[in-house]
């Protein structure tokens, strides 16, 4: 991609979360590797980039995607601690289980929940019921992370405690619901 790398990726990551959004509000449900398969064609032709062989290139690198090098120890240790873990993603299954598989994840993790269960995107609060649902557990027990300001907002106005893994020094959104804690390592919740 070149001098393009940027613009594609950041593009791409808009697109990426805008469709997810759209499409919950029109009731049109896709996984959300197509959604991440349409996104990237936007970008792609948005810059004039026609190339088929790079098109799967960076497919399949999203789908090798790893964690960042602190997650399976800091899950690890709150596993020890006696609490439980999970997954609570738009990505599809097929996605979250190549991505546990990716980052040697498996040992860490007691559960992989999927908003495939129920055809709708977050931050709708029918994904994060889902996770109450599963997880047999009251919204106040939960303690939520995301790297996504957007995602903080909805679950802490759906009753979720929550942390925001702020890496890139990102500005604070203007939606309702405050994240209890902002880190810029997962690990720094141990402390």
């Amino acid at each position: 991609l070149g001098e393009q790398a940027q613009a594609v990726s950041a593009m791409w990551r808009t697109k990426q979360l805008e469709y997810t959004w759209l499409r919950s509000l029109m009731n049109c449900y896709v996984d959300f590797w197509k959604i991440t398969q349409d996104a990237l064609d936007y970008a792609l032709d948005y810059q004039g980039i026609d190339d088929n062989s790079l098109r799967k290139d960076l497919l399949r690198a999203y789908y090798e995607l790893s964690c960042y090098s602190e997650v399976p120890d800091t899950l690890i240790k709150l596993k020890k601690l006696g609490l439980g873990t999970a997954i609570l993603s738009n990505g599809s299954r097929e996605m979250l289980e190549a991505g546990v598989s990716n980052s040697n994840l498996g040992n860490a993790l007691d559960s992989i929940i999927s908003v495939d269960t129920i055809k709708i995107f977050k931050p709708s609060p029918k994904v994060y019921n889902l996770a109450t649902d599963q997880l047999c557990c009251k919204k106040e027990e939960i303690l939520f992370f995301s790297s996504n300001a957007w995602d903080v907002s909805g679950a802490a106005v759906f009753g979720f405690q929550t942390v925001w893994v702020n890496r890139f020094a990102q500005k604070t959104e203007r939606l309702p619901g405050a994240a209890l804690m902002e880190i810029s390592t997962i690990d720094a919740v141990l402390e």
